[in-house]
């Protein structure tokens, strides 16, 4: 939690007032006239980011403050919280705690695999903007390519996927991969996602 800043766009008085509080005193307070350089900031990774009625930034963790709770933040991709004026700083505190809890749970469940970024919790892949919706199976055929360095055996993954002994007669794995093989070639147009070589396969 003593890692994370909170980022405050547009309202000085806001961010003076969060600054003195002691409740705060953990955090890295900063405040922001220029949304380019709030964007900017955001790249450094762990940032809370409060804005005022409309104003408010994809992609990052942020609290909206608005008039009214109808000013609803639409997207749901990340973690993001709405706060109704008037409002007490122990609700702000709340909100933030929150927010940090979503943040890093968020943070947890995605294992990047070459080019791909895999999302455990959503059970997706994701590259450029794109996604795809996959098996619970597959995600864990494709968290145990991000956990091993070298090509990993047919029997390997029979043991760790499918829970079948390294005796069983059993096609499931090449019918699998050539299934998800498919799918990431008709989404993403990427022919070359599972190789294999005669130590087993790899991404």
């Amino acid at each position: 939690m003593n890692n994370f800043t909170i980022s405050i766009f547009s309202n000085k008085t806001f961010f003076e007032i969060i600054k003195e509080i002691k409740l705060f005193s953990k955090f890295n307070i900063k405040h922001f006239e220029d949304i380019d350089l709030c964007k900017k900031e955001a790249e450094k990774g762990n940032q809370i980011f409060v804005f005022f009625d409309k104003n408010k930034m994809d992609n990052y963790p942020c609290i909206l403050i608005t008039d009214s709770l109808k000013s609803r933040i639409k997207s749901y991709k990340i973690p993001q919280e709405n706060l109704k004026k008037p409002f007490s700083i122990l609700d702000f505190k709340k909100k933030i705690i929150l927010l940090i809890s979503k943040a890093e749970f968020k943070k947890n469940s995605l294992i990047h695999l070459g080019s791909y970024i895999i999302d455990k919790n959503e059970r997706k892949i994701k590259k450029n903007n794109l996604e795809l919706q996959l098996s619970e199976k597959e995600i864990n055929f494709l968290i145990l390519f991000s956990e091993k360095k070298d090509p990993i055996s047919r029997n390997l993954v029979l043991k760790n996927v499918w829970k079948y002994s390294e005796e069983s007669e059993t096609h499931t794995v090449e019918t699998h991969i050539h299934r998800l093989r498919k799918k990431i070639l008709d989404k993403f147009d990427d022919n070359n996602f599972i190789k294999n070589n005669t130590k087993g396969y790899y991404i």
